[in-house]
């Protein structure tokens, strides 16, 4: 689905001449341009705009063409990324794994099949595989009941244990458990639609009829695995919307709260399962009992017995497919996914201490200095991650000359661009001339962070590499509206 979407945004930008002609070298840095007409609009802008007091703005510029520093400010001073580290992890994955690269999740039957009664468990292996739906399990539930099975004598297995069993990168806060974009990283993992925010359940909740009635709402794969608490109401018309969604620590009861006007279109959120590896295993008995099929013993987790007979298996879309929603939609999930992929593939051993060491070996020969970098994860969502802006330009300069690049930047949100696997989390920024259409970059957002890297279109001076990341910022939507006007000022040369 994503494939001929990436196709055709490659080939647009081309035309446009915002992709460049793939035939950068190695980054060529000059000292900074002294006295040039940018410097001193990007100087008097940093040290005169009343946001930026107290914070710490790094800024790196260069040619697209050369690598040449035109710019810098702090350029070399470490900063909380945010999600442009998803441009290291993106980068890191298509070198390691490849923009071919799908995962994969097996079914399997240990035992023989005596009229009707399987005697022996069915296996449901993860392969990480970040895009498996209920409509897949629907499709096992279907695979086992064609080779003739009525029943299974023994229980259902999950095998997650392709990658570790640590759940959430090390510096996640805790408060961000239930959030969609802090779910569990987990190799048997299920999403609710194709934004593939794996491990997670989306609730959509419409108002009643009558004000002062209870909201209806619908949950995402339907399951009785997660449990919803409806205390929300029908407020009257011109009341203003106030709907909370929480979910009780380390337990699947989720409360909705609040208001939702009368007349009110719907309102939807994605929340977080715990324990994800047992919901997928779970939501599957439940699609085996929609064809007939019973389980005798229930579920748990275990391992793949070595002489399991494989029955079906799903692969996922392409990597080149996945960066789609992973770098437009900024998805946390499968940046901590893919930094254990990568390890597992390459070291056999699916951590992030695995992966985050592939990624330092494989980067490295492309620009990425990881000796004075901090990198903790592979989404971002760390406060301890730290990155220089010259790096970061460094590498968007370095890896023109992959042949994955295409895949890379199409991946990327685009400024202005509506369709929102186009534009991203820049659809709703820079859609005013010059900018619209012409700003290619990634956003990153943290409490007190703020960023965007990536590549811009100037009017008369080719085009540039930039990173602005902004940390110990007081309003973080603001900052991004300070972003937009330095970009404007690159735009505008």
């Amino acid at each position: 689905m994503y494939q001929n979407k990436i196709k055709v945004i490659v080939l647009s930008l081309l035309f446009t001449g915002v992709l460049p002609a793939l035939t950068a070298t190695a980054p060529h840095v000059k000292a900074n341009t002294q006295g040039s007409v940018l410097s001193q609009q990007l100087d008097s802008f940093i040290n005169e705009e009343p946001l930026l007091t107290g914070a710490i703005v790094g800024v790196s510029i260069r040619n697209q063409q050369t690598g040449e520093v035109i710019y810098d400010h702090l350029g070399s001073t470490r900063l909380r990324p945010a999600s442009n580290l998803k441009l290291i992890t993106a980068a890191s994955a298509l070198e390691v794994l490849g923009e071919n690269y799908t995962f994969s999740t097996k079914l399997f039957v240990n035992g023989r099949i005596e009229k009707g009664v399987l005697k022996g468990d069915v296996i449901i292996q993860g392969g990480g595989d970040p895009t498996l739906q209920q409509s897949d399990l629907q499709a096992f539930a279907q695979s086992l009941k064609e080779i003739g099975i009525k029943s299974i004598g023994g229980q259902i297995l999950g095998d997650d244990t392709r990658y570790d069993d640590i759940r959430y990168s090390i510096d996640m806060p805790w408060s961000d458990e239930e959030a969609y974009y802090g779910a569990e990283i987990s190799a048997l993992t299920l999403s609710p639609d194709q934004d593939y925010d794996a491990g997670t359940v989306a609730l959509e909740v419409k108002p009643a009829k009558k004000v002062g009635e209870k909201v209806s709402f619908t949950m995402r794969p339907e399951n009785t695995y997660v449990q919803v608490v409806n205390e929300a109401i029908t407020s009257a018309k011109d009341s203003k919307e106030d709907l909370t969604f929480t979910r009780d620590h380390s337990t699947n009861t989720i409360t909705i709260s609040g208001q939702i006007p009368q007349g009110a279109t719907s309102e939807s959120e994605w929340i977080a399962v715990f324990d994800a590896s047992k919901y997928v295993v779970h939501v599957f008995d439940e699609e085996l009992k929609k064809v007939g099929i019973q389980v005798d013993k229930g579920f748990r987790l275990g391992v793949t017995p070595s002489n399991a007979r494989l029955i079906d298996e799903h692969k996922s879309i392409s990597l080149r497919e996945l960066l789609v929603p992973f770098m437009k939609l900024s998805n946390n999930g499968h940046g901590e996914l893919l930094v254990k992929e990568m390890g597992k593939y390459k070291k056999g051993t699916g951590s992030f201490e695995a992966g985050l060491a592939v990624m330092n070996e494989k980067l490295t020969p492309y620009g990425m200095d990881f000796t004075n970098q901090v990198i903790r994860d592979g989404s971002g969502i760390s406060h301890v991650n730290l990155v220089q802006p010259n790096e970061l330009t460094k590498l968007l300069f370095s890896i023109q000359t992959k042949s994955w690049f295409p895949s890379y930047y199409g991946a990327l949100p685009v400024a202005g661009a509506k369709e929102k696997l186009v534009g991203g989390t820049l659809r709703y920024r820079m859609n005013q001339e010059p900018l619209v259409g012409n700003v290619v970059a990634k956003t990153g957002t943290l409490t007190t962070v703020s960023s965007i890297s990536g590549y811009v279109k100037t009017k008369s001076k080719g085009n540039m590499i930039f990173s602005i990341l902004i940390n110990n910022v007081m309003d973080e939507e603001k900052a991004k509206k300070v972003e937009d006007r330095m970009i404007a000022i690159l735009a505008n040369q």
